[in-house]
């Protein structure tokens, strides 16, 4: 199963937390006990940019966000029934591919949406969000998984005790 293009349309749920949240039904696979549902909040900007999409852009593919199971990342192809298929998961590792080596020349061939998770769990991080909250963000089971995905800065200990003081 697809880890990018299988959210449906009502998935997204804007009613829940305080900037919605997308239900994750195919998470990512652990060992041995496949794929974890789960609610991740759209926290920094997401909410603003999946609105964005849902809004102004998600139409120009599909005009019926009434149907079930509707994509949320519908592609140009059509199904038989006149429907928008869903993007695939090579869409998005090929895009974010290509917009590397455009933009990031120096990321290019090593870009990856794995690279992106641990980013964003640094970044979280380096903002001042718990471990224990990226760890419920990213859907793990141990603290200890999560430290791995959480790169700093060789200061970081200088730097912690300078803001704690």
């Amino acid at each position: 199963m697809s880890q990018y293009g299988d959210r449906d349309l009502d998935d997204v749920r804007w009613e829940l937390g305080r900037f919605g949240k997308l239900n994750v039904r195919h998470g990512k696979e652990s060992r041995r006990r496949g794929p974890k549902p789960r609610l991740v909040p759209l926290i920094n900007g997401a909410d603003r940019n999946l609105r964005w999409f849902i809004e102004d852009v998600w139409g120009h593919f599909d005009a019926d966000h009434t149907r079930s199971g509707a994509p949320l990342f519908p592609s140009e192809r059509k199904n038989r029934d006149g429907s928008c298929s869903r993007v695939t998961a090579d869409v998005f590792r090929r895009s974010l591919a290509d917009a590397a080596a455009q933009h990031l020349p120096t990321w290019a061939g090593r870009l990856t949406p794995h690279v992106l998770r641990h980013f964003c769990a640094s970044q979280l991080y380096l903002a001042g969000m718990t471990l224990f909250a990226i760890q419920e963000l990213l859907g793990h089971t141990w603290t200890g998984t999560t430290a791995r995905y959480i790169h700093v800065h060789g200061t970081h200990v200088e730097d912690a005790w300078v803001a704690g003081q």
